[in-house]
């Protein structure tokens, strides 16, 4: 059977181009302090001017990234420095930990206190570093994405550290959201770490998920287990989070396909690659909701009524990200269901949260699919899960209409 991969890929090239980052672009650049404004209402309007140091390192990111694999656009490589200066001023405390949010001016506001603050500043400055022609600054912007990499290492087994709120010992449980983000900045830095080290942590990421959090019964990925493996009877340990898995699985596929193993590893991971693919449509098939399309944003492993009141939205990364896993999937394996379902989440997605008039997209619908905040950016979301989804999308499907 055949299909209009090309047809595909200009649709994707185009609502990233010449909607989305245009978007950005144009209404998110703070040409006073330096950095961004994410919390940008539906017209572009700044509603707020706190800085969360995720998405700004996010954002540095993108352009990164769309100078490097793109074009060598000058004004994409200006906006990733505006970012990547203030962040290199203002972002971390005296100990080289990654604040979770600022001021307009850089002033620290929220301690802190977690970890993927540091995991996404060692994204957005192994990217920069690749992109500036400034040798100073690159240095720089290596030393910064190297010593963030480390500090993730060092916190991996306790990302919150002196901020965990749990009392030590009484239920000790380990969430997916580590290996499966360490797996993803490991590839980032690739370019950066000895091969020893980078297959070391990409091999143990791979086995964890695959092993630890993967319930092979069900086959479901668990948001949190035991530091055994084994599930636990309360809510953390029954939680579900289908956009995690399912982008999880589209990291180990990445993984597994950038290995390029001899030929004996190389069907193991041809096979790994597969029971991966078997994750997302079952995945796909426990959180669809039938009755109004679309995928749960939380679920109880046993059905029992979550503990997050925001469980039945339909949020923007959740259903992107599954883009990315499908079309990669088909494209790996040529799975006839990965196609069907494809097709299913594509046209949700693209009817529900791309915006009619065309700029960015919708984040947040209630459970019948409608507009619940009319928001483009904001605390949580900001410049990466749809640019970055609208450019893989579109290099899958470019590799597809060869």
């Amino acid at each position: 059977m055949t299909y209009d991969f090309s047809a595909l890929a200009t649709l994707y090239k185009t609502a990233l181009l010449e909607n989305v980052i245009p978007f950005w672009q144009k209404y998110s650049i703070d040409t006073t302090y330096g950095g961004y404004f994410t919390c940008l209402a539906q017209d572009g309007r700044v509603y707020d001017t706190d800085k969360f140091v995720w998405l700004q390192n996010r954002q540095v990111w993108t352009f990164s990234m769309l100078y490097n694999q793109l074009e060598k656009r000058e004004s994409w490589l200006a906006i990733a420095q505006s970012g990547a200066d203030f962040l290199a001023q203002h972002g971390r405390d005296a100990e080289g930990n990654w604040y979770f949010s600022l001021n307009q001016a850089g002033q620290p506001l929220v301690q802190p206190y977690n970890i993927f603050s540091d995991c996404f500043a060692a994204m957005a400055f192994s990217q920069y570093a690749l992109a500036t022609g400034e040798e100073q600054a690159k240095e720089q912007a290596k030393e910064i994405a190297l010593q963030a990499y480390g500090n993730v290492l060092r916190r991996q087994e306790n990302p919150k550290g002196q901020y965990n709120k749990a009392y030590p010992g009484t239920r000790p449980l380990k969430s997916l959201a580590v290996p499966m983000i360490l797996a993803n900045l490991s590839l980032e830095m690739d370019w950066l770490l000895a091969a020893g080290q980078l297959e070391a942590v990409l091999q143990r990421t791979v086995d964890e998920v695959m092993g630890d959090f993967l319930d092979s019964d069900r086959t479901l990925l668990y948001e949190h287990v035991a530091p055994d493996g084994t599930h636990v009877d309360c809510y953390e340990g029954r939680l579900i989070n289908p956009g995690h898995g399912i982008e999880a699985m589209w990291f180990v596929m990445a993984i597994l396909e950038k290995r390029g193993s001899a030929n004996a590893e190389r069907q193991n991971d041809l096979a790994l690659i597969n029971r991966a693919t078997d994750v997302v449509l079952s995945i796909l098939s426990f959180a669809w909701d039938e009755e109004y399309g679309g995928l749960y944003y939380f679920m109880d492993a046993e059905g029992h009524p979550p503990q997050q009141l925001e469980w039945d939205q339909k949020l923007w990364w959740v259903h992107l990200e599954t883009l990315v896993a499908l079309a990669m999937a088909y494209r790996l394996t040529g799975r006839e269901e990965c196609w069907s379902w494809y097709q299913r989440v594509h046209e949700y997605t693209w009817s529900h949260f791309a915006d009619g008039d065309g700029a960015e997209w919708y984040g947040y619908l209630n459970r019948r699919g409608e507009v619940l905040l009319p928001l483009k950016g904001g605390k949580w979301k900001g410049c990466f899960h749809v640019p970055r989804a609208l450019y893989l999308c579109w290099q899958q499907f470019e590799q597809l209409r060869v």
